[in-house]
């Protein structure tokens, strides 16, 4: 008996010892954790522009027109003319990449059906601007809604991701600028630095810190002490990096694409997830879009992100190709267009492309890619923004405390569970399971997209 009392004693020693320990590593964590949440990413400042930066830069804002010119059409149907086809493998459809045979249609209508002076038209529907910032012209469009009494104007910017442009909002503008219930928006979407109309950066280092810190002048430049922002693919993190900095100047923050992957919370839920989602705050819904999780996060995310890799590393070697041939740039961008909307589509021998979009505005963005010249400078950006670990940087360190709300589309490459993105964002207002659509959500279901918006921006404002 004094053997088993004395054993089961030093049991109990060893236990308090175990819990102790466990419990000083947790707090441990706790407090480092809490020292490396800053409340806000310091403004900084950059020059972008050629040359040295001069003592005083032009703040004027100008009105700037899309324009195009017999000679740029000639030059592109001559390119196109000329273009050598590579023939499919068998019962390939879209598993290799764009499929060559729905290639050749798709370029059969760019030449001799597409109206790119018509797209043109199309495009200066909208007030389009530039201003000088940090070295760069920066365009933008900017929607002011129809007056109205008893509405509530609120600005609100909306940012574009990669291989995508400021025209995936088009459809959505007239959504967000009419009048819901009082709740009414006044519309920035600019061009990132890079891409579009956007003049490119002329010095290394241009990153998402760099762009949020310039669309924070945009809008202050334009009057706004306060408004919201949105955003998906690069867009998502330039917006979440707004928020970090200037959080007294963000009045909400919305997102169609958000991550949060690190941590034990997220090691512990992936373990437990699949057999007790309660335990961890899974929803059904949850583990249904991430199991079984290797494949639908690992395989398929290796699967689509080969662009990625070569863009990180050596953007203007893969990019001398698609900057000299017009089709090689369509079949490199729409790609993206028929996976990320649905990776099921890599099994149709026409990509479902013609399932979500029409020819004419997939092409309308191909040709602002063309016209501008600035796929290798759009490419530069992963480079810039994976020099080094991304872990690493400021605003991995630092907390989201603006009223956040999510728009978890089905489509999108990698889904974040509520409780994941808690981790990162703290008061978010609105988590929404969407029932439809992919990567490009504005492009894709405007209306369901401007009615998340809609219905998070009510609840910030209390309406």
């Amino acid at each position: 008996n004094v053997i088993v009392h004395n054993f089961r004693s030093a049991v109990r020693k060893l236990n308090m010892f175990y819990l102790s320990v466990a419990a000083g590593g947790i707090l441990l964590a706790y407090i480092v954790h809490k020292r490396r949440q800053v409340k806000s990413i310091p403004l900084g400042e950059g020059w972008w522009g050629a040359g040295e930066k001069p003592l005083s830069e032009d703040d004027t804002i100008y009105p700037f027109k899309v324009q195009t010119s017999d000679k740029e059409i000639k030059d592109i149907h001559e390119r196109i003319d000329r273009t050598r086809y590579t023939d499919p493998l068998e019962d390939s459809c879209f598993q290799y990449g764009f499929n060559s045979t729905y290639l050749k249609k798709v370029v059969s209508y760019w030449r001799n059906e597409f109206d790119w002076k018509k797209q043109v038209a199309v495009l200066n529907k909208f007030q389009h601007f530039k201003t000088k910032i940090e070295g760069l012209d920066v365009h933008f469009i900017h929607v002011r809604p129809p007056h109205r009494e008893n509405q509530k104007v609120l600005p609100l910017m909306l940012v574009h991701g990669w291989p995508g442009s400021f025209y995936e909002f088009y459809k959505i503008l007239p959504l967000l600028t009419e009048n819901h219930d009082g709740v009414v928006f006044e519309v920035i979407c600019p061009s990132i630095p890079g891409y579009g109309f956007s003049e490119a950066p002329h010095k290394q280092g241009f990153d998402s810190l760099a762009a949020a810190r310039i669309f924070l002048t945009l809008m202050e430049r334009l009057g706004f002490s306060k408004f919201y922002l949105q955003g998906g693919d690069w867009g998502s993190l330039i917006t979440t990096n707004m928020a970090q900095m200037k959080p007294q100047c963000v009045k909400g923050l919305h997102l169609n694409m958000f991550i949060s992957t690190k941590g034990f919370k997220v090691m512990f839920s992936l373990m437990i997830g699949p057999y007790l989602p309660f335990l961890v705050g899974f929803s059904r819904e949850d583990v249904r879009r991430l199991f079984p999780f290797f494949e639908k996060n690992v395989w398929d995310i290796l699967r689509e992100t080969g662009y990625m890799h070569i863009q990180a590393t050596k953007p203007d070697t893969a990019g001398c190709g698609v900057n000299d041939s017009p089709v090689g740039l369509a079949a490199y961008l729409l790609e993206k267009f028929s996976s990320w909307t649905d990776l099921r589509n890599r099994d149709l021998v026409d990509g479902g492309l013609e399932r979500k979009f029409s020819l004419d505005d997939l092409l309308t963005n191909v040709m602002i890619y063309w016209t501008t010249g600035s796929i290798v400078s759009s490419m530069r950006f992963y480079k810039e923004n994976f020099k080094s670990n991304p872990d690493n940087r400021v605003d991995a360190k630092t907390g989201i405390f603006v009223p956040t709300g999510l728009a978890a589309f089905p489509g999108e490459l990698m889904h974040c569970p509520k409780t994941w993105a808690q981790i990162r964002y703290r008061n978010i207002y609105s988590y929404t399971f969407m029932p439809r659509g992919g990567h490009f959500a504005a492009f894709e279901e405007p209306q369901l997209l401007a009615n998340d918006i809609v219905q998070f921006v009510k609840k910030v404002e209390e309406f």
